[in-house]
C-alpha cells in the first residue's frame, strides 16, 4: 500500500532528537517542511546535547521534552495530537553493548514496544524505525555480496540482537495490530554532532591533538559509510513514498576500511601516519558491512548528494573549527 506524501501542516515526534542522527534529522525536516509541529523527545544520556538543537529553542513549532523512552505515562503524553513517529533513540555502541548489554536491552528493545503501544492507542499515521545494517551479520572481505532487504538477520553483538529485537517487533505491530509502520536499514553514518566514541570522530579530534589513532587489529574492517544528511533524506523519502510495511536499506555505497579512512583524516589535517596505531581487536569485530540500496533508489527516488570524500572533507572540517570549543566526557558533546 501506498501512502500519499505528507504535505499539509502536522505534529511529528522524534526520538532521540538531541543525539546524532536525530538531531540532524529535526534540522532536515524543518528546512522541507517549516509549518509542521516537531515535539523532540530524549533522555539526554550521554551521547545527546540539547545544543544540537539550540537554533530551535523558543520556536513555538518546537517542543523539547527530556525523558525515557520507557516511561509508558510520558510516552503517551508526548505523542498527544501526534501523526507521525520516527524512531532513532535507541544505545547504539557495540564496545558498550559488549560491557553493559542489559541497557541496550531495555532501551532497544523494551523502549521501542512501549513506543509501539502508544503510538497504536494514540492512531498515528507513521511509525517509522530506524535500523542499522549491523542486524543482517557480516560479510566476507573478499564478496561482492551486499546486505539487502531480504538479507536474513544474524546479528553478532548485544547491540544488533537488540535491534534486531526492535526491527521484529515493529514488524509485529503492523501485522498483529495494522500499525503503519515502515523501517529502514542504514549502513555507518558519519557528520556533524556524532558522539566521539565512534570511529571518524575519534580519529579527527586524536589526529587535530597530535595524539595517537587508534585501530582495531589489522585495520582492514570495512563499512559502508553514509553522510547523516543523505540517510536523513532518505527517510524523508520513506515517509513521503514508502510502502506500509516495508523495510528500505539506506547505504552509503562508499565502503572504506577502517585504516583508509585514518589515513585520509591525517592527510586532511596534514598529519603524519605515524600517528597511526594499532590496538587489541575487540571481541566479535565484523569483517565487512554493505548495504544495496536498489529498492530505494528505484522505489522512492532517493539519490545521494555526497560522495565519501567531500562528507569526510566537511565533517574533518566542522570538528576542526569546533575542536577548540568541544567538551567531551560521560555526560556527552558540549560545545561552548
Amino acid at each position: 500500500m501506498r501512502v500519499t506524501s505528507y504535505h499539509v501542516v502536522m505534529k511529528i515526534l522524534v526520538t532521540g532528537g538531541a543525539g546524532f542522527i536525530g538531531a540532524n534529522f529535526i534540522h532536515h525536516w524543518r528546512k522541507s517542511h517549516p509549518d509542521d509541529h516537531i515535539v523532540n523527545l530524549d533522555a539526554l544520556t550521554y551521547a545527546a546535547n540539547r545544543q544540537n538543537v539550540a537554533g530551535l529553542e523558543g520556536d513555538p513549532q518546537y517542543t523539547f521534552i527530556q525523558g525515557d523512552i520507557c516511561d509508558g505515562e510520558l510516552v503517551a503524553r508526548a505523542l498527544d495530537q501526534v501523526e507521525v513517529v520516527v524512531h532513532f533513540a535507541a544505545e547504539s555502541h557495540v564496545d558498550r553493548s559488549v560491557r553493559e548489554p542489559a541497557s541496550f536491552v531495555r532501551t532497544n528493545v523494551l523502549g521501542t514496544q512501549t513506543l509501539l503501544e502508544a503510538a497504536l492507542r494514540q492512531g498515528v499515521k507513521r511509525f517509522h524505525h530506524v535500523s542499522t545494517d549491523e542486524v543482517f551479520g557480516a560479510l566476507g572481505l573478499d564478496t561482492p555480496e551486499r546486505f539487502n532487504e531480504e538479507t536474513p538477520y544474524n546479528p553478532h553483538s548485544p547491540y544488533s540482537a537488540s535491534k534486531a529485537g526492535s526491527d521484529h517487533l515493529v514488524r509485529a505491530y503492523s501485522t498483529t495490530f495494522g500499525l503503519p509502520v515502515t523501517i529502514s536499514n542504514t549502513s555507518n553514518n558519519y557528520g556533524r554532532f556524532q558522539f566521539p566514541e565512534k570511529l571518524i570522530p575519534v580519529l579527527i579530534l586524536k589526529a587535530l591533538s597530535n595524539e595517537p589513532l587508534p585501530i582495531y587489529g589489522d585495520g582492514k574492517n570495512v563499512r559502508d559509510w553514509i553522510h547523516v544528511e543523505d540517510h536523513c533524506a532518505g527517510i524523508v523519502a520513506i515517509l513521503e513514498k514508502g510502502r506500509l510495511g516495508e523495510t528500505y536499506c539506506l547505504g552509503g555505497n562508499a565502503e572504506q576500511s577502517n585504516l583508509e579512512i585514518a589515513q585520509k583524516i591525517l592527510a586532511m589535517t596534514g598529519k603524519p601516519e605515524s600517528l597511526i596505531q594499532f590496538v587489541e581487536d575487540r571481541p566479535g569485530h565484523d569483517r565487512r558491512y554493505a548495504i544495496d540500496s536498489t529498492k530505494a533508489e528505484t522505489e522512492l527516488g532517493w539519490q545521494r548528494r555526497y560522495t565519501f570524500e567531500d562528507g569526510l572533507a566537511a565533517t574533518v572540517q566542522w570538528y576542526t573549527e569546533h575542536a577548540g570549543s568541544l567538551t567531551v566526557n560521560e555526560q556527552g558533546i558540549h560545545i561552548k
